[in-house]
Formats: structure tokens, C-alpha cells, sequence
């Protein structure tokens, strides 16, 4: 890996963590009943797309963005089962390794 591509990495990793972290604060929020939760979602949201357009100047844009969303997906999938006691079912399980899959692929093509 060149340290370009390590600088990509780390910035799209860090997008994907505020992306979390803004989803997160969406459900705290409670339709922006709650100030606090609701500010911090706008700021995690825009630090998230920020460090993104930084990582595409490192990477593909396709590439990034399947990263930052189905990777998002994934993991906003499983905090709301373990943090908020969201049903997911098996199948679910699934689908988020097939979203994983393509996004190897992707990654690899």
C-alpha cells in the first residue's frame, strides 16, 4: 500500500466513524426533539462528507463511496441491534456480508 492510498484509508476510515457517529445521534435526537444530540448530528455529518472529498483526492470516487456507505450500512445496522434493541434477523446477516463482498470486489477490480 503506498501512503497515498494509507492517507485515503485513513481519512475515509475516520469518515465512516462520523457517519456512525451522526446516524447514532440521529436516533438519540429523537426527531430533533433533543438539542444537544441534533447539533452534534449536523457536525458529525458534515465532518463525515468533509473527510470524505479528502479521501477521494486519494482514491476512485466508486470506490470510496461504496466503502463509506456499505460499510456504514453494516455497522449502523449492528449498533442499532446492540445499542438500541433493533430486530435483525439472520438473513440480515446475509445481506450485509453480500454488501461486503461487493465492495472487495469493488475494491479489488
Amino acid at each position: 500500500m503506498t501512503s497515498h492510498s494509507y492517507v485515503g484509508g485513513v481519512l475515509l476510515a475516520l469518515a465512516i466513524g462520523l457517519e456512525l457517529s451522526g446516524t447514532i445521534l440521529m436516533k438519540v435526537s429523537g426527531g430533533f426533539a433533543r438539542l444537544w444530540p441534533s447539533i452534534l448530528m449536523f457536525a458529525c455529518y458534515g465532518a463525515s462528507f468533509t473527510l470524505l472529498n479528502f479521501a477521494v483526492k486519494y482514491m476512485p470516487l466508486g470506490v470510496a463511496y461504496a466503502i463509506w456507505s456499505g460499510v456504514g450500512i453494516t455497522l449502523i445496522t449492528l449498533a442499532g441491534h446492540f445499542f438500541f434493541g433493533e430486530t435483525m434477523k439472520a438473513i440480515s446477516l446475509v445481506w450485509m456480508g453480500f454488501i461486503l463482498i461487493g465492495i472487495i470486489g469493488l475494491k479489488w477490480s
